[in-house]
């Protein structure tokens, strides 16, 4: 027969497991904070207070926005690395997130330090030129690139996001032409500069402003890198259509929670998210902007984000890029 101690350790390990199998069943038994990892008015933020508004009622609790920007949404990353465990702390951040493990070399954490719960919304990378430019797609526009004699100019938001990663890999390793990287503080500016013909492209993704100049006539989009073309944008051909080799990169916005945080309070906010992610009109608000509704598992979204980081890290490291 088992020993005292013996039943009273099996006793203690059966009370932990109550404890917190009711701790999740209660939960939320406060509100609870999205630590967004960027500005007000960007992507991250839209999509966060869309989750905010449709989480609050279903757990009954308010979920309040907060916007920490800054080191391209290492702060946020960081501070939420940090934070209690409780389940009332979670980040909601981008790529960025994925990117930064190779590319920032002091984010004074690790991706390892946060579980992902879910990743909610995904829109790709795009080149976009002038409606005027002669082009009619990113083929035309490479053909005629290597007959001008000077490089490429393409912009974006800015350095280390993944527009110009994704922008610099496609000129070096995929089309093989030279091309400079022309950086801007923020989305609309470099939209600005690419509709004023002061650069010849922009890298950005659809869901950054693109796809709805695209619609009004203002932009012309070349191609995508998705494997199929968006729903938003059904006339812009994807990068393998166009006979570069299959090349996908987007920009997704996702929940993750401090590494910590009880599995079950995980998996409840990730099941109800998914509620959340099929409502229609949900759908239709971020399809409206370019981005694609993700639904998924939390084990899917970690499996996802792995993959994120391994694929983002390998481009950074063959382009040699680096931020300290």
């Amino acid at each position: 027969m088992p020993g005292k101690s013996a039943i009273a350790l099996v006793a203690l390990l059966a009370a932990i497991l109550s404890a917190g199998q009711v701790s999740a069943q209660n939960y939320p038994t406060r509100d609870i904070a999205f630590v967004v990892a960027f500005a007000p008015g960007g992507v991250a933020d839209t999509v966060a207070r869309l989750l905010a508004q449709g989480i609050g009622p279903k757990l009954g609790r308010t979920v309040v926005v907060e916007n920490r920007g800054g080191a391209g949404g290492n702060i946020a990353a960081s501070a939420v690395s940090r934070s209690s465990a409780d389940g009332y702390t979670f980040l909601v951040t981008t790529t960025a997130l994925a990117i930064n493990e190779t590319l920032r070399k002091n984010n004074g954490f690790s991706t390892s330090d946060l579980e992902p719960v879910a990743i909610v919304a995904s829109s790709p990378e795009a080149m976009v030129t002038s409606s005027g430019n002669p082009a009619a797609n990113l083929a035309d526009f490479v053909k005629a690139a290597k007959g001008k004699g000077r490089p490429v100019t393409f912009g974006t938001a800015g350095v280390g996001s993944g527009s110009h990663i994704a922008g610099e890999y496609f000129f070096k390793e995929i089309a093989k032409i030279p091309a400079i990287h022309v950086p801007f503080q923020g989305g609309a500016p470099a939209l600005n500069a690419v509709m004023g013909n002061q650069i010849d492209l922009m890298e950005t993704t659809l869901g950054g402003g693109a796809a709805a100049q695209i619609k009004a006539g203002k932009l012309k989009g070349l191609g995508i890198a998705a494997a199929k073309r968006a729903a938003v944008t059904p006339d812009v051909p994807t990068y393998t259509e166009q006979g570069f080799p299959e090349f996908d990169a987007a920009s997704w916005v996702g929940v993750f929670a401090p590494a910590a945080t009880s599995p079950e309070i995980i998996a409840k906010l990730n099941a109800t998210i998914e509620q959340v992610m099929k409502d229609p009109s949900v759908r239709g608000r971020l399809a409206a902007i370019g981005f694609d509704p993700i639904e998924g598992s939390q084990s899917e979204a970690k499996n996802y984000f792995r993959s994120e980081v391994a694929k983002w890290g390998k481009m950074v490291k063959a382009l040699g890029l680096s931020i300290n």
